[in-house]
């Protein structure tokens, strides 16, 4: 549990409503628009109307921000410009492109600077460093908190002062090594958020203060602060997260009943607001307690609620914590096939882990491609003035030889003869060496996307409205890898993909990439095309017939059949190249991580789609439909199987 940042993001609008209320807003908003002039009012309005699809559509808001800043530009409202780009700012956060938001909040730095409106400043610097903390640059965030903080003592905005102090803290508190300069920060938060009456500030303060003091085993002093934090939020889905510290505090120290006793104040307070995560995170305290106290039976009870949880709001870290309790509380029973069993889940669990732990360095791969772009130019253009030289230090050469004296013509002739044959076969080695890098390049980067690197030096990242992303993974992969050799398992692997990669291209896939033993691909890029959700579900299909025709050959043979799961989903993704030695060809975006999340929610043997895919295939292939789960900004999303494809019957007469 984190609660480091009071609130990184402080130009984010609390929005009222979901869902209808939400639509029916922003159509009354929209009617407001149709009456308005071509003047400041109207530039308001897009950004209220913006900010009003923040919450449901990140892109839908940064389109009505860009138009306010257009607008502005044009009737000259330089205040507005700078709020739209802090919009559009905010929209590319929310889609966790993070290099993007920052190149707007600085554009809108600017602009503030320039009309000396302060407020706007500070709030922008202190945007940018909520960029770099999420991308865990913590040198940077701390330069631009302070210059934050700095602009906001200067204009005595108390309230924002009060917050960088807790940000600042939050960067802090990072490392164990500076926790002393995090608790100095949170101290200062506390004392300015009681100066303006802020209960909330000195809440969120007090609850980092208490995870310092806890980590480092001062549970007297980490009580004392999460007590203050539980006087704040008491009664709110915010009091779960002290108690269940306090909790674990008493646990460690053996007084079970008193940790039992706040354990159960979290369940009660998280059910009664029906807050799943919370509830998930109050369980598993309850089981580890028990554990602790040798009840293994009550301990495997709330471990088992808590899968079932962390199953429904799609909490992975707390499903991994789960598995890993109920593998050693039967192996304490003695049950060693549930342990087993158990074992395996909390293993598979882990691999597919790998891709949310690789999100924030995929964000900093996208943020350092950006900056390096420019030093790409650099160095082509440094080339190229490389070659210049060599060309004229040739012509040097020729002219000198076209001024030896008569009596060395025959020499200088045989020695151009010679030179001849040499720049032959020099011309024809530079060539096929061009011909190799050539179809080297076109090996690891779509051919377009590789033509338009040779002719730019750099290639643009490019945003696609539909695309559908299909990712594989072998089920019980570790235990798989266990029992072979390396040259074994990359052998089989090698095999398994040398074939998935003659699927996708016979139905016009993109491989993206291979992480371990997974297998990730796309449709509909770098061609954007109307048949990309088919061409996906039936290389799906394909891959899954070949599975079973190797599972029965590896069987006949006396080996473990290898089991592959498939999930796809279907919708907007952003392509580019990243990396300057070693260039990589990905795609961003939540269809990615929800795609992901198929594959892992789906079973051995088939291929789970979600219901954006399911939409524009159900015509062509026999679904049926599996259940739910939950996305983070998305809401539930329906899962369907994928059956055989549909037969379309051809009446004769």
């Amino acid at each position: 549990m984190n609660y480091k940042v009071l609130f990184c993001w402080s130009f984010f609008i609390c929005l009222g409503g979901q869902g209808l209320a939400q639509d029916r807003e922003i159509d009354s908003l929209k009617k407001v628009l149709a009456r308005l002039p071509q003047d400041s009012s109207r530039v308001n309005m897009l950004l209220t109307i913006s900010r009003t699809y923040m919450s449901l559509d990140p892109i839908e808001a940064i389109s009505f921000a860009n138009k306010a800043k257009i607008l502005g530009r044009k009737i000259g409202f330089t205040k507005g410009v700078g709020l739209a780009g802090k919009v559009v700012g905010q929209g590319y956060v929310m889609q966790s492109d993070f290099a993007e938001a920052i190149a707007q909040f600085q554009e809108s730095l600017q602009v503030f600077d320039s009309i000396h409106f302060k407020s706007g400043v500070a709030n922008m610097l202190s945007n940018i460093g909520g960029c770099y903390f999420n991308i865990s640059d913590d040198t940077k965030a701390i330069e631009y908190y302070l210059k934050a903080l700095r602009v906001s003592e200067e204009i005595n905005d108390r309230l924002r002062t009060g917050t960088l102090m807790n940000n600042i803290g939050g960067v802090y508190q990072n490392k164990q090594a500076t926790y002393d300069k995090a608790l100095e920060y949170f101290y200062k938060a506390i004392e300015i958020c009681r100066e303006i009456d802020y209960p909330e500030g000195i809440g969120y303060a007090s609850m980092n203060i208490g995870e310092i003091y806890k980590n480092r085993q001062l549970y007297d002093s980490a009580i004392v602060y999460f007590d203050a934090s539980l006087d704040v939020f008491h009664g709110t889905v915010e009091a779960t997260f002290p108690l269940i510290h306090l909790g674990e505090i008493y646990a460690e120290r053996g007084d079970f009943n008193e940790a039992l006793l706040y354990q159960n104040r979290a369940l009660e307070i998280a059910t009664r607001l029906d807050a799943k995560y919370e509830m998930t995170q109050s369980l598993l305290g309850l089981a580890e307690t028990q554990k602790k106290k040798g009840n293994e039976p009550l301990s495997i009870s709330y471990f088992l609620k808590a899968v079932k949880l962390a199953n429904e709001v799609g909490a992975r870290n707390e499903l991994k914590q789960a598995y890993e309790g109920l593998a050693h509380a039967y192996s304490a029973l003695g049950d060693f096939k549930q342990a087993y069993n158990f074992e395996t889940l909390f293993s598979n669990i882990k691999d597919t882990l790998y891709n949310t732990a690789n999100d924030k360095k995929v964000q900093q791969l996208q943020f350092n491609f950006d900056i390096e772009k420019k030093q790409s130019q650099i160095d082509l253009l440094t080339k190229d003035q490389a070659l210049r030289e060599l060309a004229i230090q040739r012509q040097k050469i020729i002219s000198y030889a076209t001024g030896i004296t008569g009596f060395l013509l025959l020499i200088m002739a045989a020695s151009a003869f010679s030179r001849y044959r040499y720049i032959k076969k020099t011309n024809k080695i530079i060539s096929d060496e061009k011909e190799r890098s050539e179809t080297l390049l076109l090996n690891i980067l779509p051919a377009e996307t590789a033509k338009e690197l040779q002719a730019d030096g750099q290639a643009k990242p490019r945003y696609y409205e539909s695309a559908s992303v299909l990712f594989t993974d072998f089920k019980g992969f570790s235990s798989i890898a266990g029992k072979l050799s390396p040259q074994e398992l990359v052998s089989e692997l090698n095999e398994y993909f040398m074939a998935f990669d003659e699927i996708i291209t016979t139905y016009n896939l993109e491989k993206i990439k291979t992480i371990g033993d997974a297998y990730m691909c796309a449709g509909g890029i770098p061609s954007a095309n109307l048949t990309h959700a088919g061409d996906t579900v039936n290389a799906a299909l394909v891959m899954q017939n070949f599975m079973k025709k190797k599972g029965e050959d590896r069987r006949a043979k006396g080996l473990p059949a290898w089991e592959l799961r498939i999930g796809i989903h279907t919708g907007p993704i952003v392509s580019g190249v990243v990396g300057k030695k070693k260039y990589a060809y990905d795609i961003w975006g939540d269809t990615v991580n929800i795609a992901s999340r198929m594959e892992s929610n789906g079973e051995p043997g088939r291929v789970n789609i979600s219901s954006s895919t399911h939409e524009l295939i159900k015509e062509e292939f026999e679904c049926f439909h599996r259940g739910k789960i939950s996305a983070k900004n998305i809401g539930e999303i329906d899962m369907y199987f994928v059956g055989q494809k549909i037969q379309v019957m051809v009446a004769t007469g």
